[in-house]
């Protein structure tokens, strides 16, 4: 059976370019430090958080098509292994920001000058960014991660605890989505009330995001600015996270069944 459609390619590069940027978002603080300008960084990160935002309510309609196209026959079968492609491409869409990271460190350092130097007028920023002149100059600063790249990180400082809190925020996002509309197949006489606990489960992740993760970075940039800390530090915390989110999309493989489960069973004690 045909599991591939031009519908599910179409949100599988939507989930890709989502995640990646997501990761990316993480070079904004690193850029933010270097150039001493955390609060404009900040207003960088908020504009691609909203572009990432955005672009996730887009294709979410999209995905909750494949459920109504389904053949009736094997449906369960045939929405897991679409819905595993999906997440499948998330893990992807993170490994292509890690391996950008260097390059979109070095771009934003400059974006985040260029938008003090344009008083903060945003339209102004992309104009510039987009001319052909600044995407030529931005070729040239592009590279992958190698060993040079880590060789100053200190993994023995990588607090351990965050990484798992991160993974497993990262995990639950993932498949907040996609397991309440396959729970949505598993009690079919419950079907609106799984969907809509998707909205439920993802405000209980980026809540906990907020509260165990993006203070954390938030303080070390802050103290990277004021000589209190070290951009290696900052770096290497960076670094952390991005890898517990890379491993995070990996986890949710193996929770995205357990958690459409789960709710499909706790969908019963609503109606």
């Amino acid at each position: 059976m045909d599991y591939f459609t031009g519908k599910l390619i179409f949100i599988i590069l939507f989930i890709f370019i989502i995640h990646s940027i997501e990761t990316l978002a993480y070079a904004v603080r690193l850029s933010g430090a270097r150039v001493k300008m955390i609060a404009s960084a900040l207003s960088l990160f908020n504009i691609m958080v909203i572009v990432s935002r955005m672009a996730n309510m887009m294709q979410q309609p999209f995905t909750g098509s494949l459920i109504d196209t389904a053949p009736k026959e094997n449906a369960l079968e045939f929405v897991e292994i679409q819905f595993r492609m999906l997440i499948g491409a998330a893990t992807a869409g993170t490994l292509f920001g890690i391996l950008l990271l260097p390059t979109f460190t070095a771009l934003f350092s400059r974006a985040i000058l260029h938008l003090s130097a344009e008083k903060g007028s945003v339209p102004s920023l992309m104009k510039r960014i987009l001319s052909p002149q600044y995407i030529r100059r931005g070729l040239n600063h592009f590279s992958f991660p190698g060993f040079h790249y880590l060789k100053e990180i200190r993994f023995r400082d990588f607090p351990i605890r965050l990484f798992f809190i991160n993974m497993l925020i990262t995990a639950i996002y993932t498949i907040g989505v996609l397991s309440a509309l396959y729970a949505a197949l598993l009690a079919p006489e419950r079907a609106a009330t799984a969907v809509m606990a998707s909205g439920l489960i993802n405000g209980i992740a980026t809540i906990l995001l907020v509260i165990f993760i993006d203070p954390k970075i938030s303080v070390i940039a802050d103290d990277v600015v004021n000589r209190r800390g070290s951009y290696i530090q900052l770096k290497t915390m960076s670094i952390m996270m991005i890898t517990s989110r890379l491993c995070g999309t990996i986890l949710a493989q193996f929770l995205f069944l357990w958690g459409a489960q789960y709710i499909a069973w706790f969908t019963q004690f609503i109606v």
